[in-house]
């Protein structure tokens, strides 16, 4: 081994032991600074924990100081409270106790009140008992007074007791019958002006708005002819073309003197139509012979058909009726080929619409409805010669097959009073039909008819006791009777216009109304000489 590397040796071991030197030393030199360190701040923290100690108690004791101070004044409090509560409740209870009092006090004067009218009535009750006494001696007495003077009344009039209160009886119920007539007659007169003058206003306003044309319907019509040689050709060779016309049709051909008219004659209004447009056409055409006489009849039969829902809609359409079902227009339109006494059905339905439209709009009710049940009012008429049943049967049954509202049914069924009526509207419909077919002019009338009226009238008001002469006036719309004064007087009279009026309506058919008068006179007459 070398000098160098011994060298090198002791060198390394020197270095090892300089480090574990070093190593010890740095090792108790940063102990001794940890347990330095660790010394102060073990006093550090022994000082804020006196400090923060003190800090509590200082605080505590402030709390402490607080809280009695608190509980203090709560406590003061608490019996201020209760010294306030407990002098309410003795003001009460001295309140109570001198109500107590005073009710107690009023109760006694009660009580003296009470024993005083009871010492009273005692007293009373034994004065009324002796008055009793009085009585049903005066009683007795007056009984035998009374029946005294009833004999001798008796014998003075010549009559029993019972006979004078019959008398009695029936004088009282004079009196009474007269009066009661007296103020029924007052009241009635009462509602009369009342009633009137409203009903007049009303159909005045309907009746001054409407303005309708009528004209009589006839159950033939006339055809003009070009020249008076087409009469020639309607007949045809021995007459087959009008045979053949008057088959297809169904109505009567006349062909007279009359210079170019031929006349087409029928009951049924739609038949004589189509049997008019047929006859223009072929006289139009010129071509005329059996062939061509169907065809141009089928052909008119349905411009008529056509005409008929036309006609329909547009009264419809006047009278402001809408959602109506299709058969129920075509029965409207064939209204326009009808008549009842010469009048216009279609026209007069309209017109009742119209009134009755009028009127329940014066009067608030639903005019909509009114409409619509006097347009379809008198729609049985054009069945009744297909069905069987009165027109307001049918019409009642076609109404309400199209689903028609029940107070517009009511309507068709109650305007001749078959059934009673349901609303106000079906009664002003009633009253629309009656105006205008009663109205001057609407309406033609047989004469004998009218004759017969006329003397029914006068028949029923002449059959009266006391009835002196019987007038029929006004074309039968008023009866003028003139009563015998001695036999009749104001009373009976009120009684006997009644009992006329009412005979009539049960016993006579007439339009309108009729209007009963009785007059009552009497003459007082002497002569100065």
């Amino acid at each position: 081994m070398t000098g160098m590397e011994i060298l090198a040796i002791v060198l390394a071991v020197v270095g090892v032991g300089g480090a574990l030197i070093a190593f010890v030393t740095g090792r108790k030199t940063g102990r001794d600074a940890e347990l330095t360190a660790r010394r102060a701040a073990h006093d550090t923290a022994e000082d804020l924990a006196k400090r923060i100690l003190g800090d509590a108690e200082r605080e505590a004791d402030s709390l402490r100081k607080q809280a009695v101070l608190t509980g203090k004044e709560e406590a003061m409090r608490s019996r201020e409270e209760w010294e306030t509560e407990a002098r309410r409740r003795r003001e009460e209870i001295e309140r109570d106790e001198k109500r107590l009092q005073e009710r107690e006090n009023v109760l006694d004067r009660k009580f003296d009140v009470i024993e005083s009218r009871d010492k009273d009535l005692g007293r009373r009750a034994s004065d009324i008992g002796r008055k009793e006494k009085a009585i049903e001696d005066g009683q007795a007495e007056l009984d035998r007074i009374v029946s005294d003077e009833r004999r001798r009344l008796e014998q003075l009039a010549g009559l029993s007791a019972q006979e004078a209160k019959a008398e009695l009886i029936r004088r009282m119920e004079e009196e009474a019958h007269a009066d009661a007539a007296s103020r029924l007659r007052e009241i009635r007169e009462t509602a009369k002006r009342n009633a009137d003058r409203e009903a007049k206003k009303v159909v005045a306003l309907a009746v001054q708005r409407i303005a309708a044309e009528h004209t009589a319907e006839i159950t033939a019509s006339t055809v003009a002819l070009p020249k008076d040689e087409m009469k020639g050709r309607i007949i045809g060779r021995e007459g087959r073309n009008i045979r053949a016309f008057e088959l297809a049709t169904g109505v009567d051909v006349i062909i007279d003197d009359t210079p170019d008219t031929v006349v087409v004659s029928c009951f049924d209004p739609v038949r004589r139509e189509v049997a008019r447009v047929a006859l223009e056409k072929l006289v139009a055409d010129g071509r005329i012979h059996p062939g061509r006489i169907e065809e141009v009849v089928e052909k008119a039969r349905k411009e008529v058909d056509a005409g008929i829902v036309e006609t329909g809609e547009r009264a419809a359409y006047d009278a402001n009726v809408h959602g109506l079902d299709p058969e129920l227009i075509k029965l409207i339109g064939r209204m326009k080929w009808r008549t009842s006494y010469g009048q216009n059905i279609l026209q007069h339905s309209k017109e009742v619409a119209w009134l009755a439209s009028m009127m329940c709009e014066e009067l608030g009710f639903d005019s909509v409805m009114a409409r619509r049940g006097a347009l379809l009012h008198d729609i049985g008429k054009v069945l009744t010669h297909e069905h069987e049943g009165t027109h307001v049967q049918l019409g009642v049954e076609v109404a309400t097959k199209y689903g028609e509202n029940p107070l517009v049914v009511n309507c068709i069924a109650a305007h001749h009073d078959d059934v009673p009526h349901e609303s106000e509207v079906s009664v002003l419909v009633q009253a629309a039909d009656a105006i205008s077919g009663s109205r001057p002019g609407a309406r033609r009338e047989a004469f004998e008819t009218y004759v017969k009226r006329l003397e029914g009238l006068e028949k029923i008001a002449s059959s009266y006791k006391g009835v002196d002469r019987v007038f029929a006036i006004q074309a039968g719309r008023e009866i003028r009777v003139i009563v015998n004064p001695d036999d009749i007087d104001d009373t009976r009279m009120q009684s006997l216009t009644e009992e006329i009026a009412r005979r009539v309506e049960s016993e006579l058919q007439y339009p309108g109304q009729i209007k009963v008068v009785a007059i009552r006179e009497k003459r007082a007459m002497d002569i100065a000489r």
